[in-house]
C-alpha cells in the first residue's frame, strides 16, 4: 500500500472537476482496506471511497484519505442447470463485465449494457436501465463493515434495494464493498419494457442484440464523458402518486409515465427538463446536453459551485412548472470527505 499525496482527481471523476485529495491510495485487495483504514485511524482523516467517479461531485480541496477501489477478478461460486453464481471484484468495470458475461452466454445484465462505473459502485445506486435494476442478479455484496470492524457478507434480501437506493446510501460511511456476487441465468428472459428498446430490437430477439441496441441507443443519446464530462443521467425519475400524476397529466397529457407499484407512477425527469426549456441550455460552462436533457455536461473547467449553481437552476424551473422536486443522483461530498445532502429549491 502506498500513499500519495496532494492528488489530484480530475482523471478520476467522469464530471472532470478539479479535486485535489490530501491523501490517497488504490486499494488492490482486502488488505488494502484495513491497513487503509489503519492510516486514516492514525492520522485522524475522514475517509472517501471512490470507485468508477462516475455518480459524484466533489469540491476543489478535499482533506481526507480518498481509498480508491481497483480489486480485480471474476470467480466462479456456483453453477446449477439454470444459473451460474460469480463472485467479481469491486474494481472491474461494470461495461466490460456486462460484456463478458454475454460472451459467456449469462444473462440478465444486457439491459444494463454501457452504464459507466465500476462493479463495486453497482449495488449502491442499484444501478438501473430499461427495466432492469441490477439488485435483481445480486445474490450477495462483500463489504468491510466498519462499524463492526470486519469483513462480512450481505444477502440481497438484506440490502433494501429500492429504485436507485440500497442500504449502502443509507450508510454510506459504513461499509466498503469489496466484491459482488451475481446469480445470472444461463437461458435469456429479455425485457423489452420500453418502446423505442422494443422497436429497436425487433424480430431478432437474443439477448446479444438486445445489449448491442442498448449501446447503440445510448451513445446516440447520452455524449461521451472523454467528449463532454458528465455523470450519466443527473437526475432520478419522479416517482409520485397516481393522484399527482392525474393532475399533471390533465394539463401535459404526453408525458411519459411508467405505472409503479403502491398506486404510484415514475414520470420521465428528462421529459420535464425539456418541457422546462433546458434541453441544450446552459448557464456559463455547464449546461444540459443537447440530445439528452437529463444529462449534465462540464463544457470547460467547471467547478463544483458552477455545476451547483446551474441544477438548482433546472430544478428549481421543473419545479416552478410542474410542482415536481427533482432529486439530483450524483453523490455530493464535502471538503472533509463526507457526504452532503443536496439542498432542496422551493
Amino acid at each position: 500500500m502506498h500513499i500519495h499525496y496532494n492528488m489530484q482527481l480530475k482523471p478520476f471523476n467522469t464530471l472532470n472537476l478539479d479535486a485535489t485529495a490530501s491523501h490517497y491510495v488504490k486499494i488492490e485487495n482486502i488488505q488494502d482496506v484495513q491497513d487503509a483504514l489503519a492510516f486514516a485511524q492514525k492520522e485522524q482523516l475522514n475517509v472517501l471511497i471512490l470507485s468508477g467517479g462516475s455518480n459524484m461531485l466533489l469540491p476543489e480541496h478535499i482533506h481526507a484519505l480518498v481509498m480508491h477501489m481497483d480489486i480485480q477478478g471474476i470467480e466462479k461460486c456456483a453453477e446449477d442447470d439454470a444459473s451460474v453464481t460469480l463472485k467479481v471484484g469491486a474494481g472491474q468495470v461494470w461495461h466490460e463485465f456486462v460484456l463478458w458475461s454475454t460472451e459467456q452466454k449469462l444473462y440478465g445484465l444486457q439491459n444494463l449494457a454501457l452504464i459507466p462505473g465500476l462493479v463495486g459502485a453497482s449495488p449502491v445506486q442499484n444501478i438501473g436501465a430499461y427495466g432492469v435494476e441490477v439488485g435483481e442478479f445480486i445474490e450477495s455484496v462483500q463489504v468491510y463493515d466498519r462499524e463492526c470492524q470486519q469483513f462480512s457478507s450481505i444477502v440481497a434480501a438484506d440490502c433494501q434495494f429500492a429504485y436507485r437506493h440500497s442500504i449502502f446510501k443509507d450508510h454510506p460511511n459504513r461499509y466498503i464493498i469489496t466484491h459482488v456476487t451475481f446469480k445470472l441465468l444461463k437461458q435469456a428472459a429479455l425485457k423489452l419494457n420500453y418502446g423505442d428498446l422494443k422497436a429497436a430490437v425487433g424480430d431478432e430477439q437474443t439477448a446479444e442484440n438486445l445489449q448491442q441496441q442498448v449501446i447503440q441507443i445510448r451513445q446516440s443519446k447520452l455524449p461521451n464523458p472523454a467528449e463532454y464530462p458528465n455523470v450519466g443521467s443527473f437526475f432520478k425519475n419522479p416517482v409520485i402518486s397516481t393522484q399527482q400524476f392525474d393532475q399533471i397529466a390533465a394539463q401535459f397529457p404526453n408525458l411519459p409515465h411508467y405505472p409503479q407499484p403502491n398506486a404510484q407512477v415514475k414520470i420521465a425527469a428528462g421529459w420535464l427538463i425539456d418541457q422546462a426549456g433546458w434541453k441544450g441550455k446552459q448557464l456559463g460552462v455547464v449546461g444540459m446536453f443537447h440530445k439528452q436533457a437529463l444529462v449534465l455536461v462540464n463544457y470547460a473547467d467547471a467547478t463544483l459551485a458552477d455545476v451547483q449553481h446551474t441544477y438548482r437552476a433546472v430544478q428549481q424551473d421543473v419545479l416552478s412548472r410542474f410542482g415536481i422536486s427533482l432529486e439530483p443522483e450524483p453523490v455530493l461530498f464535502d471538503e472533509t470527505g463526507l457526504i452532503r445532502a443536496h439542498q432542496p429549491v422551493g
